[in-house]
């Protein structure tokens, strides 16, 4: 007994004095917790007040089918049958049958349904039996949260997640705003695997996280979303994107990316508006002209042989659309008309022996950089320099200038279109208008200038009015409506495949502003790959949707209608004519020949030269009064017959 004692002395001691603190951490372990209490996602709005991003609770239910008494469970199985139908869908002898294997089977942990909803999760708690608790009735529940959508997938990939996606959209570039801080408390464990709080507070309490408000519109989104789904489906293409920008400041009111499934239908599939890079084709034919005007090589009324629209190149070609080409044009008339042979024709005479300052030039419009949004993935520009033998060939600048050799994101190529409706300041588009904190304006985000002024006002203010006439009587003139007034320039581009170009892969594309005299929003559209037999073209493919995007938010916002009057006013080309001409003609009087001359391009010319000019029909000249060379004086008719 005695030995039996010091060995317990021993013992205790060593427990008490020696283990003791050991001991009791290890207690403290097990019977008392820090809980986390996590705080709340913050939510994110769109401009006008709607809820796009929200966190809610969902319930997925269980049943420990040993927990409920045998009488209690043969009494009311038909009436939780017939309520789990009733909520469920399913038969009640489904359920029944479900419920009678499970308790046999002594199932404990019994899948009732995932993800419900509160609604549903508090009615479920007052089916029979359930109703009884977790220790009677068997009902077990497991609570986690969720973000849901409640414009569903409309602009899915803008607003994004921040999950195990990655931190896509506006959800991932904002997670440090949305997510709030989390709290925690002290708990202790007692009988029945049970947790209380040891104290009356919190020792920490959590911090909900920032609402962010957005510069989307709902109603503009929800036009440029469906604008661009019902042409994605009609020419069966692969996938696309519409943007819509605010002029002024550069907010972002709709952007939609659709790419197309297996069975045909779209969804929002990537951020192809801000991730994608391509080849822009003639959209890019804009920054071209633009270069030439600002070095003052040319000017819109300058004119230039597209001969019968076909060019070769070191054994490359050149062709415009228009079969037989446009002959003598004007500089301002090849982009109304998209001509590449004469944009190249204009590009290569002035630039060919310097192409670094034509592509310096591009730079200084912002196109040679990314933008740096805060939404991750955006695509990097590309524009070949001849310094990088890599890239660069003796074609280069030459297809360079219509659109080929360089790629951009839709976003960055809407930004340099949006300066040039902005008076030639390029703000950086924004996503983001103000953070909020329990309704109260936390942080606001303004407006961003990246170049201050792009080109001259000058420079602008031609090019802008060039645009609007490729609406008018361009490329562009099946949109042209005489109730609004738009401004903007086609695009479509051959597909590179396998190191070519696809004869059969296409984009079709289109950018530009409206209303063209006082712009309130820019607006871009991207196709790719229409089902050719359908169409391929941007005016066919993607100006359409452009038109319906302006059209609606016409009618549907408050935005001032500006009429577009019948008569075109060409009181600045003619200006331009006439300088062209003095100084390059002198005083000219013997008539030119105008045979094969757009009528409108004739008409400015022969005006300009001092004869007055009477014409009959639409289109190219196929006759003059007056031969070529023959004298005249000033005031003397010349009669054109056009066709």
């Amino acid at each position: 007994m005695t030995l039996f004692f010091v060995v317990l002395f021993i013992r205790v001691f060593n427990i008490q004095y020696v283990q003791g603190d050991e001991l009791r951490g290890e207690s403290k372990a097990n019977t008392i917790k820090n809980d986390t209490i996590f705080s709340n996602r913050g939510n994110v709005y769109a401009a006008d007040g709607n809820l796009l991003a929200t966190s809610m609770y969902k319930y997925t239910v269980r049943m420990d089918l040993m927990s409920v008494q045998k009488k209690i469970f043969d009494r009311d199985l038909s009436g939780l049958a017939k309520s789990l139908a009733d909520l469920l869908g399913k038969t009640p002898a489904y359920y029944k049958e479900k419920l009678q294997l499970a308790r046999k089977q002594k199932n404990r942990y019994l899948l009732i349904a995932r993800d419900l909803g509160y609604i549903d999760y508090v009615k479920m708690k007052q089916f029979p039996i359930f109703k009884l608790g977790p220790y009677r009735g068997g009902f077990i529940t497991e609570q986690k949260t969720v973000r849901v959508k409640p414009i569903g997938k409309i602009a899915e990939r803008t607003i994004g997640y921040d999950d195990y996606r990655g931190g896509a959209g506006i959800e991932g570039a904002f997670a440090e705003y949305l997510e709030g801080e989390n709290g925690w408390r002290l708990k202790q464990k007692i009988a029945k695997g049970q947790w209380k709080p040891i104290n009356s507070g919190n020792e920490k309490e959590p911090i909900d996280g920032r609402d962010v408000i957005t510069t989307l519109d709902v109603n503009i989104q929800d036009i440029t979303h469906h604008a661009l789904l019902r042409q994605l489906e009609y020419f069966e293409a692969d996938h696309g994107c519409a943007i819509v920008m605010e002029t002024a400041t550069g907010e972002i009111k709709a952007i939609a990316n659709l790419g197309r499934t297996s069975e045909g239908t779209y969804y929002e599939k990537r951020n192809y508006a801000i991730w994608e890079t391509q080849e822009p084709g003639s959209t890019f034919k804009l920054a071209s002209l633009m270069v030439a005007l600002e070095d003052k090589v040319i000017d819109t009324s300058t004119v230039v042989d597209t001969e019968r629209g076909i060019l070769m190149l070191h054994g490359s070609k050149v062709e415009d659309s228009h079969r037989g080409g446009y002959g003598k044009i004007s500089a301002g008339r090849v982009i109304e008309v998209s001509s590449n042979v004469g944009i190249v024709k204009l590009i290569r005479e002035h630039y060919d022996e310097n192409p670094q300052k034509f592509i310096d030039k591009i730079n200084s419009f912002g196109l040679g950089s990314k933008i740096g949004l805060p939404i991750q993935g955006e695509g990097a520009p590309f524009i070949p320099s001849p310094a990088n033998k890599k890239v660069w060939n003796k074609i280069s600048l030459e297809w360079m200038a219509w659109g080929y050799g360089v790629s951009f994101t839709p976003l960055q190529m809407l930004t340099f279109y949006n300066a040039v409706a902005n008076n030639g300041e390029m703000v950086k588009p924004r996503f983001i208008k103000e953070l909020r904190v329990q309704n109260k304006t936390d942080e606001v985000f303004e407006k961003e200038v990246m170049i201050k002024k792009i080109a001259s006002q000058e420079t602008i203010d031609k090019v802008r009015k060039v645009l609007e006439n490729v609406v008018i009587k361009g490329t562009a003139d099946n949109i042209y409506s005489p109730n609004f007034s738009m401004a903007g320039k086609t695009g479509t581009a051959k597909k590179a495949v396998n190191g070519g170009y696809s004869n059969q892969l296409y984009v079709a594309s289109f950018a530009g502003f409206f209303p063209a005299d006082n712009p309130k929003y820019s607006c871009i559209v991207v196709i790719h790959e229409p089902k050719k037999e359908k169409g391929y073209y941007g005016a066919t493919v993607a100006a359409p949707v452009f038109k319906e995007i302006a059209q609606k938010i016409y009618t549907t916002t408050p935005v001032n209608v500006q009429q577009v009057t019948d008569t075109p006013n060409f009181k600045e080309i003619n200006e331009a004519y006439d300088s062209y001409y003095k100084k390059e003609l002198g005083e000219v009087t013997k008539v030119p020949n105008v045979y094969g001359m757009s009528g409108m391009d004739a008409i400015s010319l022969l005006e300009n030269m001092g004869l007055k000019v009477k014409f009959s029909g639409t289109g190219s000249v196929v006759k003059q009064s007056k031969r070529k060379g023959e004298s005249f004086k000033k005031g003397e008719v010349i009669i054109l017959k056009l066709s």
